[in-house]
């Protein structure tokens, strides 16, 4: 079997590797659980690819990412619940349907009239879809208020800055970022008050409490979490590699640094950063 730019050739090679008797015995025990892990992963890696602007990298996370769907797509139609080209025919139909502003009359003209119609269309889908799922017997969402639509399964920041976004379009809302500090402060104190307190439990609920109050003044002025986050996680390790290099370079070892040491070298990497811009 050879490669090819037909997605029938992908089908048929996630078909081979699942096949009982003769495909690969790690992929014939997966199933949509196992593999979620590494679907989440991926689309990840995606994500690592664009921020690195790394084109090779990104068209070869992509194809990972859409092995993803591919292999999914299999175990259900193994099962009988839907096939791939059932997937394809599912987002052809959303997409068309949401974009009549292109491929129907409609008087979207502006990018503000086109997310409105955008939300409208979302709202009817999801009714209609709670509407089959009563039909066939199956149990409602369990979050089926207006704030059904966030997914629980997002990462974190990305549920609580959706959240806030969802809850701001009803007005609940800071109407500026200034008192979000003093929320912020807030927070801190009773963090502290927690920690003072040697209460895990209660820690661990003001810690959370304070991230999504940092992520709602991130919100405010224009500052997406998730990416200011891997900023910051880019900038920790450039800095640590610095450190490490530099103990290295002058016979030192991570291990044996002292933290005097290895403060001297950050404060260091972060001048030489400054320096850079």
């Amino acid at each position: 079997m050879e490669a090819s730019t037909d997605i029938d050739r992908l089908l048929e090679i996630m078909a081979a590797l699942r096949q009982p008797q003769t495909g690969c015995p790690w992929d014939i025990v997966q199933t949509f659980e196992t593999i979620k892990p590494y679907t989440i992963e991926e689309a990840y890696e995606v994500a690592d690819a664009i921020e690195r602007k790394d084109p090779d990298d990104l068209c070869e996370e992509l194809g990972d990412l859409l092995l993803q769907v591919v292999f999914h797509a299999r175990i259900a139609e193994e099962e009988g619940l839907f096939s791939f080209g059932d997937v394809v025919e599912a987002i052809t139909r959303k997409m068309i349907r949401r974009h009549p502003h292109v491929f129907a009359r409609s008087d979207a003209d502006t990018p503000d009239a086109v997310k409105a119609q955008w939300d409208k269309i979302k709202q009817d889908e999801k009714a209609e879809r709670l509407a089959r799922r009563a039909a066939r017997g199956s149990a409602a969402d369990p979050d089926t208020g207006y704030l059904g639509s966030v997914q629980r399964s997002f990462p974190a920041l990305t549920e609580a800055l959706k959240l806030q976004e969802r809850a701001a379009k009803v007005g609940f809302d800071w109407s500026e970022a200034a008192p979000i500090l003093d929320k912020i402060e807030e927070e801190i104190g009773e963090l502290r008050e927690a920690l003072a307190e040697n209460r895990p439990d209660k820690v661990k609920d003001e810690l959370g409490d304070l991230i999504f109050a940092l992520v709602n003044i991130g919100r405010h002025v224009g500052a997406e979490p998730e990416q200011a986050l891997r900023g910051t996680n880019t900038k920790f390790r450039n800095r640590f590699s610095y450190i490490e290099t530099s103990l290295h370079a002058s016979g030192e070892t991570l291990e044996a640094a002292s933290l005097e040491r290895m403060e001297e070298l950050w404060q260091a990497a972060k001048g030489i950063q400054r320096q850079i811009g």
